[in-house]
């Protein structure tokens, strides 16, 4: 048996069990279609002549209900097909850990100690970078998740019934009823509506969010830091130290406010409290269950000063730390249910858990006990797991951040200096903006009357939601916010407005206001942006307000936000990742040059366009110096549920990442040649002059983008809370990264990724010299090959034939030639990147995922070509009365569903 043949065999009983759920619910004739669609659709992948031309003509005369259950069918067995991939990668993980004679997995933790030791790094250096590691995984609620949360949660048991298929050597008949139960589940799925009958509102999101939280990570957090301590001790001779929190949370959801008015303070402040209100009420279940545990009557002399005789004495100490969490809990409810209108929080109750310490003394009180008792091995048990999860969660499960555009700040700034009769904030140049904030962010007198903070002068609504946001943040106790990130960020003057706008709140909201500021982070974005980031960065620096600000409120720690979407966008794919690279090493000598320790925050998306790809490699290939033992990265959408939805899954997932930033915090490289980055700039300014020449001054681009593609009808599916525009009208630059990156995904061309590609290695690649140094660079900068190695990915899942299917029924003839000069620049981009690398085919070098998109591709195809025809049927509505129209976006919106699925992502 080859290692991928139980992965096939999953596959294979799945689809059995779909079939035998379509012919129960759908009947036979229905079945027979199905069947008969996926055969001209696998001859057609195999270059049988017309069938994907016959395959199009059939569905041509399919009924619109037809087309829906066709779209569903395979839909469905995509989903599953994707279940039984996670379900392989845990497989295939237990397997290397129990093969101890083999290698390990690659970027395992055993792999990554063994490497560090093999490169000479010492082995206490190596157990104090760990203890000190700081990742953080911040999960966003961008529109990329277009499954609902209840099918979501079948999907999850599918997966359980697998799971236990692995787990257990089950007889016949147990394998027979898990049979039956997971046809159930598959039956369950299909008779569930899939696609949300109303977009998910902010407080939906956040509960979605949590949701990961209490059915995934806590669990998956205890257990990835056992398997991290046991190699630590096998390989270093040391465990993870207690209070090490290599692996921390935080969120955006209820806290991005950026282009969605739907997230309001009160969100913000709901958000907050709910993340609270599940936080006590897990450490609760789980101290609980401790409580049962330590049954034993041993005790240290310090613990039993705390209860006396008790017979009992830990169920005695935890007794009120149970009652005293079941008061926060209360208390919390009590101010969801109450829902202040400015967002405010309630005053809270004595016995509230407000700070991770006061947990935590009594816990410790008894992992200290049953150590100096003889008891360690107790202690090493629940006790451990529930001290670990407070260090990584705290008493809010992950820290939130805000996000607001600068726009936002400037305008209410320029408001109060013109009601105040200072002048107009929004008209002064940077060095008037800067010496403004400036005198009053040193000076004791507060600039905004109280009267704005309580009502007593009308304020337009967006200046109002500014002001009442920075009265929430000011109320929220210690661990619960993360970062103030500024969209948009292009100067100085950016920062400290928001600094300022923070002081000021903090001081009319003084009795309430706990803890230290909230750390401001600018997210440089457009490749402008990112040229001028260091300089930015430098500005604020050398300012010696800020200086003692990051010094005295941060301990010395500075936060930059790097935007991979927009600059992507911008630029192109290749610019985009070289103004990134280029930026961060700009940073890195900021940083250096004012002694504080940076830590990047990557605005990573879920595709390639948008920044993503796997991590692990995109850690290792950022330049020296800017992982320093910490790192935030944004995860979105689909990959929290990819990433995130089963605990192994998670487990693997938190491993690539620490592993990545442990490698690239101890082991040195040298940089880029000269000579590779004079190549680099040539390739980035050939590939953007190509992509902007396309995109923004081709004079039909934006007609042909909105006939070819299923941007406009993308507002029919509701997959988020957010407007897919910053803006009403405009062209491109007003779309959204995520919707722009999703129309193109859907139709399979994967433009964003890609155009400007081929022309730059084109370019390069004219004379030996060009082609022998491209080589070099290919081979021997990580960057470089990390990037190629991302764009033939996506060069490998694109189609353009099935792109041109889309031409031929939606576009205007006058605009074919664009749509054919296009797929020639695909063909280019193909023909460019396997010659560098002396290869025959796309994704040569990675069978398994070039298997996987091989495989892929003949049950996507049915899904394009019901697109087109059910966006041709959309565009001319005459003669169908309303009732067929929705069928029609019904159906329409089932494509994009399960189009989705099959490229493993949406934006």
């Amino acid at each position: 048996m080859t290692r991928h043949a139980p992965l096939s065999e999953d596959i294979q009983l799945l689809g059995e069990l779909l079939g035998q759920v379509l012919i129960e619910q759908e009947g036979r004739e229905f079945y027979n279609l199905v069947e008969e669609v996926r055969a001209l659709a696998k001859a057609g992948r195999t270059k049988t002549t017309g069938s994907l031309g016959r395959l199009q003509a059939i569905i041509a005369k399919l009924s619109v209900p037809d087309m829906h259950r066709l779209a569903r069918a395979f839909s469905h067995f995509l989903s599953l097909s994707n279940i039984a991939e996670q379900q392989h990668r845990i497989r295939r993980r237990r397997q290397y850990q129990a093969d101890l004679s083999g290698s390990p997995q690659r970027a395992s933790i055993d792999e990554s100690l063994q490497l560090l030791l093999r490169s000479g790094v010492d082995k206490g250096r190596i157990h104090e970078t760990v203890s000190q590691l700081r990742v953080e995984l911040v999960m966003t609620a961008h529109p990329t998740e277009v499954r609902r949360r209840t099918q979501q949660q079948q999907h999850r048991r599918i997966a359980l019934l697998l799971r236990a298929r692995d787990l257990h050597a089950m007889t016949p008949r147990e394998l027979e009823l898990n049979r039956t139960e997971l046809m159930r589940e598959i039956a369950a799925c299909w008779a569930t509506a899939e696609v949300r009958r109303e977009r998910p509102t902010p407080e939906d999101e956040v509960r979605g969010g949590l949701a990961v939280f209490e059915q995934v990570l806590w669990t998956a957090v205890p257990r990835y830091l056992r398997e991290l301590s046991a190699a630590l001790e096998q390989h270093c001779g040391q465990q993870l130290p207690l209070g090490a929190a290599p692996i921390r949370f935080g969120s955006w959801m209820g806290g991005d406010r950026d282009g969605n008015p739907n997230v309001t303070p009160r969100t913000t402040a709901h958000a907050c409290l709910l993340a609270r209100w599940m936080a006590a009420d897990l450490y609760h279940r789980e101290i609980g269950l401790l409580r049962q545990e330590l049954s034993m009557n041993d005790c240290s002399d310090e613990l039993r000063c705390q209860v006396g005789d008790a017979w009992e004495p830990y169920r005695t100490l935890l007794q009120p730390v149970l009652q005293r969490l079941s008061a926060t809990r209360d208390s919390l409810a009590q101010q969801l249910e109450a829902e202040p209108e400015n967002g405010a929080q309630g005053a809270k109750m004595d016995q509230s858990y407000s700070q991770v310490q006061e947990l935590r003394a009594p816990l410790l009180l008894c992992w200290n006990s049953l150590r100096e008792t003889r008891q360690g091995s107790i202690a090493a048990g629940r006790l451990l797991d529930i001290l670990r999860r407070l260090d990584c969660f705290g008493l809010s499960l992950f820290e939130l951040d805000i996000r607001q555009e600068s726009d936002r700040h400037t305008e209410a700034l320029d408001f109060i200096t013109s009601h105040l009769a200072l002048g107009s904030y929004g008209q002064w140049d940077e060095a008037g903006r800067q010496e403004f904030l400036l005198e009053h962010l040193q000076g004791t007198d507060a600039l905004i009357p109280a009267s704005f903070w309580t009502g007593g002068v009308e304020l337009p609504a967006e200046i109002s939601d500014v002001l009442e946001t920075f009265a929430v943040i000011a109320q929220q106790p210690p661990g619960v916010l993360g970062a103030y990130v500024i969209s948009m960020a292009r100067s100085a003057s950016d920062v400290l407005a928001v600094e300022l706008l923070q002081e000021e709140a903090r001081r009319a909201f003084a009795a309430a206001s706990q803890g230290a500021p909230q750390r401001v982070v600018p997210l440089f974005e457009t490749q402008a942006d990112l040229d001028a980031g260091g300089d930015v960065v430098r500005t604020l620096l050398s300012l010696p307000w800020f200086r003692d600000r990051v010094r005295s409120a941060h301990g010395d720690e500075l936060e930059v936000m790097l935007g991979y979407s927009d600059s992507a966008k911008d630029a192109g794919r290749l610019a985009a990742a070289w103004a990134l690279y280029k930026c961060q090493e700009q940073l890195v000598e900021a940083a250096a040059a004012f002694e504080v320790r940076l830590t990047l925050f990557h605005g990573r998306g879920g595709s390639v366009g948008r920044g993503g790809g796997p991590m692990h490699a995109a850690i290792l290939c950022q330049p020296p110096g800017s992982v320093q033992g910490s790192l935030r990265v944004t995860e979105q959408g689909e990959v929290i549920r990819a990433k995130y939805g089963r605990p192994g899954i998670a487990v693997r997932t938190m491993e690539l990442t620490t592993t990545a930033v442990l490698e690239a915090t101890l082991l040195s490289w040298d940089g880029a040649q000269p000579k590779w980055r004079e190549r680099m700039e040539r390739l980035s300014d050939a590939s953007k002059t190509t992509y902007r020449e396309v995109v923004r001054h081709t004079d039909e681009f934006v007609r042909y983008f909105r006939s070819a593609t299923p941007e406009q009808e993308l507002s029919l599916l509701n997959i988020g809370s957010r407007p897919a525009r910053r803006r009403s009208g405009g062209g491109v630059e007003s779309l959204r990264a995520i919707p722009w990156i999703f129309a193109w995904t859907q139709t399979r061309l994967m433009l964003p990724a890609w155009l400007g590609v081929g022309a730059a290695l084109d370019q390069e690649m004219q004379t030996s010299e060009g082609r022998q140094e491209l080589e070099e660079l290919a081979s021997n900068w990580p960057f470089f090959s990390s990037t190629l190695d991302l764009i033939e990915m996506v060069l490998a899942k694109a189609l353009p034939d099935i792109s041109e299917r889309y031409d031929q029924r939606l576009v205007p003839e006058a605009l074919h030639p664009l749509g054919q000069s296009l797929r020639q620049r695909y063909a280019t981009a193909c023909e460019r990147l396997l010659e560098l690398r002396g290869r025959e085919q796309l994704l040569e070098a990675s069978p398994v995922l070039q298997r996987s998109v091989l495989v892929r591709n003949p049950y996507v195809d049915p899904l394009n070509l019901l697109q087109v025809e059910l966006l041709a049927r959309l565009r001319d509505s005459e003669g169908r009365s309303d009732v067929e129209q929705q069928q029609v976006k019904a159906a329409l919106l089932m494509t994009f569903n399960g189009i989705a699925a099959g490229m493993r992502n949406t934006g």
